[in-house]
């Protein structure tokens, strides 16, 4: 356990961070999820509109830092590669 009261509060304030970090990757695990359902379903307005809410949070996250912008790049490509092969 840590002495100094500094290292005391930045443990504190990892574990908050670290919390809701894991709530906005599990949201954006969800939306991918939703686009590739609604790419699977063939319906090409819904998943559209689901791929353009997944792109823009895994945006989110990378400019937060949260997931490194790569990551989220490759995710962001698989994506919309799904989605390209739907409207084709």
């Amino acid at each position: 356990m840590a002495n100094h009261k500094s290292a005391i509060k930045r443990i504190r304030q990892n574990e908050k961070r670290r919390i809701q970090n894991r709530h906005f990757r599990n949201r954006a695990r969800t939306l991918v999820k939703k686009a590739r359902t609604a790419i699977e379903s063939g319906n090409l307005e819904e998943a559209r509109e689901a791929t353009a809410r997944a792109v823009r949070d895994l945006d989110k996250l990378a400019s937060r830092g949260i997931v490194h912008k790569r990551n989220a790049a490759r995710r962001k490509s698989r994506l919309q590669t799904q989605f390209n092969r739907l409207e084709a």
